[in-house]
């Protein structure tokens, strides 16, 4: 998209050094969501050095200088989804892409999974950058990948807030189901459970 340019967090600290790199993204700031902010913070660069999951940054040219609006990180994730929380519509398209498990009643599948979404609030730099924009530009890599690889399904979790879901059923997602919170998410999050949606790319 014109204006916007994405880096990969390994390539932009090799680009720009650990100092520089160090104070841009110690400036990100996320008051809706405190677990994306510190998960950019304190394990986006780790993970990324592991192949656990590759986080792009954002940037967007602010009174003449690129500044990070957000980041989302991707991730590959292997989910079940009962049968009976799908339609027969979504079974059939589904039913391409995963394994089915007679005994269980579900699918199982491998999907490229949004880990993490959130903009930069540092600034009001949010204001630069919509959610809907920064969405899809998650899902244009997801589809850049598929491209290579196959697939043609993402997946992400978000907290059990109505304006989210909406968010996300608006940006095409489907819910299917709720997860309990691991340990780790245990007071990082303002609700006990999180939605599983999925996407279809037609």
């Amino acid at each position: 998209m014109k204006g916007i340019v994405l880096a990969l967090i390994n390539d932009f600290i090799e680009e720009v050094g650990d100092e520089v790199a160090k104070t841009i993204i110690s400036d990100f700031s996320c008051p809706l969501n405190i677990d994306v902010e510190l998960f950019l913070k304190d394990k986006a660069l780790e993970f990324s050095k592991l192949h656990y999951s590759q986080t792009f940054l954002v940037f967007m040219s602010y009174k003449d200088k690129p500044v990070l609006v957000g980041y989302f990180a991707l991730a590959n994730k292997s989910i079940v989804i009962p049968k009976r929380l799908l339609s027969a519509r979504w079974q059939r398209r589904i039913s391409r892409y995963a394994q089915y498990d007679s005994e269980s009643k579900s699918y199982s599948l491998a999907i490229p999974l949004i880990g993490q979404l959130g903009k930069n609030f540092c600034n009001g730099y949010n204001k630069l950058i919509s959610g809907d924009i920064l969405l899809k530009l998650a899902c244009d890599c997801v589809q850049e990948a598929q491209r290579i690889i196959g697939g043609k399904m993402v997946y992400l979790e978000c907290e059990n807030i109505d304006k989210l879901k909406r968010f996300y059923n608006d940006n095409g997602f489907v819910e299917f189901g709720l997860r309990d919170l691991d340990n780790d998410e245990i007071g990082m999050l303002k609700t006990e459970k999180l939605v599983q949606m999925f996407r279809y790319f037609d």
